[in-house]
């Protein structure tokens, strides 16, 4: 029997069938359809992380106060994150060379009030290179100045998400004298919106101040809380952070054994974490969602040992009048093929339309990469061949006088 009319019985012989074999078809697609959208929703998401810190910047550098003792879990001591002066600051700006822009920042949380209107937002105290640093864009007003720093000026930016809150009705906040834990700021410049990044965070509730506003009228601390800069390329972050390491150790007169007590993270290195428990994260969902395949597979080598067995009679006749074993067993396993792959090819649909309900109805970040719909296709295949083969040879061996004898 030419393998043109082994497809054509074994597609009959299911169409026979045609509610079992559909049976049999679901646990591929919903195997199918599970892996695609784990794919694509573990994709979507890392994806959508870095291009929020491309956005923020991918060459911007962290330094914090302490050690990464404390990155742990362990409770460090108050003192070691108070590490970071002004003075350092001060020596970052005057010797790095691969570091053009740096911004002292402290923050302080608390309720903004303008009249009858208030919201929580987050202080920011930073220099006038945090803008350009963090890649903020200013749509109204201008940004404080180096005077307003040495003065300690009552002045503010304020985000999108603010201007909202406190100023309902539309007017133009710059100008306008708000209230910050009873602190009185002039809005001078309002930042364009950012939106929401990938964790959910509202980037638009912020103010930004001159830093010595914050710590001398707000804080009240002497060191800063970390300081923002920004390498001339990503390229040179590395050769950034080993000037900033250099720089700060010997700010902090630590001798040669000494363990840094001050932290330097790059958003290049963020991107990386964020990757790699991205990619462990969707490879856990799609191990959970594979091991629905495997049941799959185990259903349809139930149902065929029990097409097998139902047609005992029939391949019989079959090798009766000439059928040799390995057409019998190539029928069958056609047949397991057929189920699977077409399984496949609607599981891949089904995932497919489940990605795009969870894109455009759900909002959640989705791509789904070529490859995954390629080894979904072929891991139905194999598990077609792999499945089929037990009960294809079983209907291979069978004796056909025995056969034909089945009741």
């Amino acid at each position: 029997m030419n393998f043109i009319n082994l497809i054509k019985v074994a597609i009959k012989a299911i169409s026979n069938n045609k509610f079992r074999s559909f049976l049999s078809m679901l646990g591929i697609i919903i195997g199918v359809a599970a892996v695609i959208v784990m794919m694509a929703i573990g994709q979507g998401s890392k994806e959508s992380i870095r291009e929020n810190i491309q956005q923020i910047g991918s060459n911007i550098i962290m330094v914090r106060p302490g050690s990464d003792r404390g990155m742990g879990g362990a409770r460090q001591d108050p003192s070691e994150m108070q590490t970071l002066k002004v003075e350092d600051y001060e020596a970052i700006k005057k010797e790095a060379k691969y570091v053009p822009f740096a911004s002292p920042e402290v923050t302080s949380s608390g309720q903004v009030v303008n009249g009858n209107n208030n919201t929580s937002c987050t202080m920011y105290g930073e220099g006038v290179e945090y803008i350009d640093i963090k890649q903020w864009e200013i749509t109204s007003g201008a940004c404080f100045t180096e005077d307003d720093i040495k003065k300690s000026s009552k002045v503010c930016i304020i985000g999108k998400t603010v201007v909202d809150e406190l100023f309902p009705d539309g007017q133009d906040p710059v100008g306008k004298m708000i209230r910050f834990k009873s602190i009185p700021f002039r809005v001078i410049g309002v930042l364009k919106s950012k939106g929401y990044n990938s964790f959910g965070m509202d980037q638009d509730n912020l103010m930004i101040a001159p830093y010595t506003t914050v710590m001398k009228r707000l804080t009240a601390q002497t060191f800063l809380s970390s300081i923002n800069c920004s390498a001339i390329t990503e390229e040179m972050t590395d050769d950034a952070i080993e000037e900033l390491t250099g720089i700060l150790r010997n700010q902090h007169k630590l001798k040669d054994d000494a363990e840094d007590n001050f932290t330097i993270r790059s958003q290049q290195e963020m991107m990386e974490t964020m990757s790699s428990t991205m990619d462990m994260v969707t490879l856990i969902l799609v191990v959970a969602a594979a091991f629905s395949l495997l049941v799959a597979g185990i259903g349809i080598m139930n149902i065929m040992l029990v097409s097998v067995t139902e047609r005992t009679k029939e391949i019989g006749l079959r090798m009766s009048v000439g059928a040799r074993g390995i057409d019998i067993s190539n029928q069958f396993l056609i047949e397991s093929i057929i189920i699977s792959v077409t399984g496949g090819v609607l599981g891949i649909g089904f995932g497919m339309l489940l990605v795009t309900i969870a894109s455009v109805l759900i909002g959640l970040p989705t791509s789904v990469p070529m490859w995954s719909i390629i080894v979904s296709f072929i891991v139905c295949t194999i598990i077609g061949v792999g499945f089929g083969y037990f009960p294809a040879q079983k209907a291979a061996r069978m004796d056909p006088i025995e056969a034909i004898r089945y009741e």
